[in-house]
């Protein structure tokens, strides 16, 4: 069964590509970078990296995503060598599929997976070698779009951080019962928006990855908020002024979402910067304080936007057809809109869906293939996968 559902992503993904394959790029893309069959020997599909990289994007995005809690599976215990076989062949099977752009996770929880003098290492990486740069190289070897994925307020779990060096930053804020920037939510740091030295932070972060690397973009995803309970902020929300605590919280966000697309654009206007909230509106609103109609509506917030529409047909809150027409109303044409698709919820139950949608996943494995089939006739600009 799961060979079947693999074959099966793979046929879809292929024939879809086809329909994908306007491109726009901010540097000559010769058309032997088209994907190709995924038969074809891996080094049929690479290409030379050429000595100075310019930010490479498509104008159509065909997306995947690369999570740190699949390092252990290729990185944890590994070799350099052993580490960059692995990635490569990762990426060789994701090109063949269609992809042309992979979001690769670099600072998920207040850690690095690069050369960092601000964060400490991942806890998957044993060796001494640089993750990211790896997984750049070989990304661009195949004519990829490569986008460090970041997640700004996350951080380490309350046993992780004890175990930190004193000299780390958040390491610093979270054994300060003073200092308000950093705080624990259900065993787990996270920082706070609402102050200054954050969104610095957050930028510094950001600054530091793109001055070091050939990244294509900055990607980030839904940890935005870690609660909706009123006293993790109650201090800041007093003393702000402000009447309204769901409209504070929003204004919080924003505040550093624009700081880091300002921060992007500042190194070079070519690079993109890009979100991928929650696929729920409301659920955006009521529990994580995105704003994301104003992020998607209006120039200057992000380049593209990749909600997580990981629902069913016959999902009951969020049915998938009606959640992407929403967001097609929503998103301005300065902003491209990619809807994330989850099929990593094929041949599973899915308990969130309701009654009519719980076993809908099981019972039918033609549900990614039928969204591919809707977002290409929609107007939304391509589709991300999350496996």
């Amino acid at each position: 069964m799961k060979k079947y559902l693999v074959f099966t992503l793979t046929a879809m993904m292929l024939t879809a590509c086809t329909e994908l394959q306007e491109k726009q790029s901010v540097s000559e893309i010769s058309s032997s970078e088209t994907p190709t069959a995924y038969q074809q020997e891996a080094d049929q599909l690479r290409i030379p990296e050429t000595e100075e990289h310019k930010p490479v994007n498509y104008k159509k995005q065909t997306g995947m995503w690369f999570p740190y809690i699949q390092y252990d599976d290729y990185m944890t215990g590994r070799t350099e060598e052993e580490f960059r076989d692995s990635v490569r062949k990762l990426y060789t099977e994701a090109k063949a599929e269609g992809v042309n752009t992979v979001y690769l996770h670099a600072h998920p929880s207040g850690d690095a997976y690069y050369r960092s003098d601000i964060f400490p290492p991942g806890v998957c990486l044993d060796g001494d070698y640089d993750p990211l740069e790896i997984m750049l190289e070989e990304a661009h070897a195949l004519g990829l779009s490569a986008h460090a994925w970041i997640n700004p307020l996350r951080c380490q779990t309350e046993e992780q951080m004890s175990a930190l060096s004193d000299d780390i930053i958040t390491k610093k804020w979270a054994d300060d019962d003073d200092c308000p920037f950093i705080k624990l939510v259900n065993g787990r740091w996270y920082l706070d928006p609402s102050y200054p030295e954050v969104t610095e932070l957050i930028c510094r972060c950001t600054d530091e990855i793109l001055d070091r690397y050939s990244v294509d973009g900055i990607h980030i995803d839904d940890y935005f908020y870690p609660t909706a309970d009123p006293s993790f902020d109650a201090k800041e929300f007093e003393a702000s002024g402000a009447s309204d605590l769901r409209q504070w919280r929003m204004e919080n966000c924003t505040g550093f979402v624009q700081a880091l697309y300002n921060t992007v654009k500042s190194h070079d206007k070519q690079l993109l910067f890009g979100i991928s909230p929650q696929g729920s509106v409301n659920a955006n609103y009521e529990t994580q304080f995105a704003d994301v109609k104003l992020w998607a509506g209006t120039p200057g917030y992000c380049d593209y936007i990749v909600p997580q529409l990981y629902f069913g047909f016959r999902n009951e809150t969020c049915p998938f057809a009606e959640t992407l027409a929403l967001w097609e109303e929503m998103t301005c044409p300065e902003v491209s809109l990619i809807a994330g698709l989850g099929a990593y919820k094929t041949g599973k139950p899915d308990k969130w869906a309701g009654a009519a949608g719980e076993q809908e996943w099981v019972e039918d494995e033609d549900i990614i293939r039928r969204q591919i089939e809707l977002v290409l006739s929609s107007s939304a600009d391509g589709y991300a996968i999350y496996k």
